[in-house]
């Protein structure tokens, strides 16, 4: 039997008309909205395929086996027992799925964590480059990440799971409109900087660290709920060749079904060149070694959401704690620069970008946090010259 906690109809409800209304814009009656997640968060899932239904549309019901980290082509059974060759031979139903669908939402939330935990480096790499297409493609229309309260979730946080689902709940029920006040005089303040300043400090050397980045001509992006929810964060893509400093990241890493802990990382001309973490430093290497892309950084963001005050471990929500940091290593968005991949000329100034190294290909998107607030290792960011203040639990300039 799963243990859960019983959510009301109500929230349940106010929840998925945010998913279908506000994040995904609304759902017409010839959308095909895939719906990708476990059996376990099936109570949000029946609640948006009935919607969905309703509105004259098709929901096409993406579950989830256990052992498959949100659903990537293969899961933790391949990546154990198959060969590179048989990763590589991906069914073509499973195209023709993803190319049917015009809308999608994957429920995130893990029966068993520890499934997917651990696995070998060699085909889990592999997988994630056989994921990639299909990433590229859910990116490529409009998408949405939700997180469900699950037992296993709850473990991973260290909390009881009626604390943990009264966190997830209240977060997944909030108007994300509010969101849009608060991030605005950031974002412009971003808009216009060139370059980005991170300093952190390590807590064992007691040595002051300083990352520094160019976001010259890129785009800042308001989240206000139309990519994750909850949301909460502006953020943008800084050139692929610019990261140069040392950085520590102080709040745990969910990945993979472990968590890595105490990071730090050394970069020179956008290149990590040197890392460590003082839990699973293994798991963070799977990620660094996996590509070309996977030793540089796509994203930098500032956390914009007051009302999240408990820095979970899970990345949709740490990186939305106000007064947090976070970079990505990994592949960079499209959005900063105001690329629209689903069209052809998207795709040849996307190339452009790649080929000139200031766009970041790679098929991880890894998101690390730290923390600004009093207690973290954060201790300033700049916006050129301006150093950014923490007021209220929200960065403010």
């Amino acid at each position: 039997m799963i243990d859960t906690i019983e959510i009301s109809e109500q929230d349940l409800n106010v929840w998925a008309d945010y998913i279908l209304n506000h994040s995904l814009g609304g759902i017409d009656p010839q959308d095909v909205v895939m719906i990708k997640g476990e059996r376990i968060v099936w109570p949000l899932m029946s609640i948006l395929q009935d919607k969905i239904f309703a509105a004259g549309a098709i929901a096409d019901i993406n579950l989830v086996a256990p052992d498959n980290n949100r659903g990537q082509v293969w899961g933790a059974s391949m990546a154990k027992h198959g060969k590179v060759e048989q990763i590589q031979r991906t069914p073509q139903w499973h195209q023709a799925r993803y190319d049917a669908m015009t809308k999608y939402i994957e429920i995130l939330g893990a029966e068993n964590p520890a499934l997917f935990a651990n696995l070998p480096d060699d085909t889990a790499a592999e997988i994630s480059k056989a994921d990639y297409p299909f990433k590229q493609i859910r990116m490529a229309k409009p998408w949405i990440l939700t997180l469900y309260p699950t037992a296993g979730f709850a473990d991973m946080e260290g909390l009881p799971l009626d604390k943990y689902t009264e966190i997830i709940v209240k977060a997944s029920t909030t108007n994300p409109k509010m969101l849009e006040d608060v991030e605005k005089p950031i974002a412009q303040l971003m808009e216009k900087a060139h370059r980005v300043r991170i300093e952190t400090q390590h807590p064992k050397s007691g040595k002051l660290l300083a990352l520094e980045m160019d976001i010259t001509d890129r785009k800042p992006v308001l989240c206000t709920g139309k990519r994750n929810f909850p949301d909460g964060e502006v953020f943008t893509s800084p050139n692929a060749n610019s990261a140069s400093g040392e950085i520590f990241v102080d709040l745990p890493v969910f990945y993979n079904g472990v968590t890595i802990e105490g990071i730090y990382l050394e970069m020179k001309e956008g290149k990590i060149i040197n890392y460590n973490a003082e839990k699973e430093f293994e798991t963070l290497k799977k990620i660094i070694e996996t590509d070309d892309g996977s030793h540089r950084i796509g994203e930098v963001a500032l956390g914009m959401n007051r009302g999240l005050q408990t820095a979970l471990k899970h990345p949709l929500f740490v990186e939305k704690v106000g007064g947090t940091l976070h970079i990505a290593i990994g592949e960079s968005y499209g959005e900063p620069y105001g690329i629209d991949p689903s069209t052809d000329e998207g795709k040849a100034l996307l190339r452009e970008f790649i080929d000139k190294g200031i766009y970041n290909k790679s098929s991880q998107h890894v998101d690390i946090v730290t923390d600004f607030r009093p207690g973290g290792a954060g201790r300033a960011v700049y916006l050129d010259n301006t150093k950014l203040k923490i007021k209220d639990n929200i960065w403010v300039v």
